[in-house]
């Protein structure tokens, strides 16, 4: 039997496929990969996709929201359980939802999570604009 030429299961098509210089697709890495489906939730309103109604974090529902802590805490809350839900190829560490200083309509959301594989910490930060 030859071997298997397919990538391992855990690593999704890319998000926005682009060929190399030689014409090839190529599948990413699992940190790109992660890295990728994450920004697919984070950007995902729930009934977005017909299959999976429930698919997603909805942060655009927060766009006309005020920016105070109320917010920022369901900002967070909604982030840490779409995570835990919809990729279970990481661990979610932390999810840290603050203001930006002089950007009273802006909040900065750092993720910080350990892929399941391999334990590798990884990390990596928005910034979203909110009604002032």
């Amino acid at each position: 039997m030859a071997p298997s030429t397919l990538p391992p299961k855990l690593i999704g098509w890319p998000l926005l496929p682009l060929p190399d210089a030689n014409g090839e697709l190529h599948y990413p890495s699992l940190e790109a990969s992660v890295r990728q489906m994450i920004q697919v939730i984070l950007r995902t309103r729930p009934g977005e996709q017909l299959m999976r109604r429930d698919f997603g974090a909805g942060l655009e529902n927060f766009l006309h929201q005020p920016n105070d802590l109320a917010t920022r805490t369901r900002i967070a809350e909604v982030i840490t359980q779409s995570l835990n839900r919809w990729e279970s190829r990481i661990l979610v560490d932390r999810v840290e939802v603050r203001e930006v200083p002089d950007a009273p309509a802006q909040l900065r959301i750092e993720i910080a999570y350990r892929l399941r594989r391999t334990g590798l910490l990884q990390q990596m930060g928005l910034t979203m604009e909110l009604e002032a």
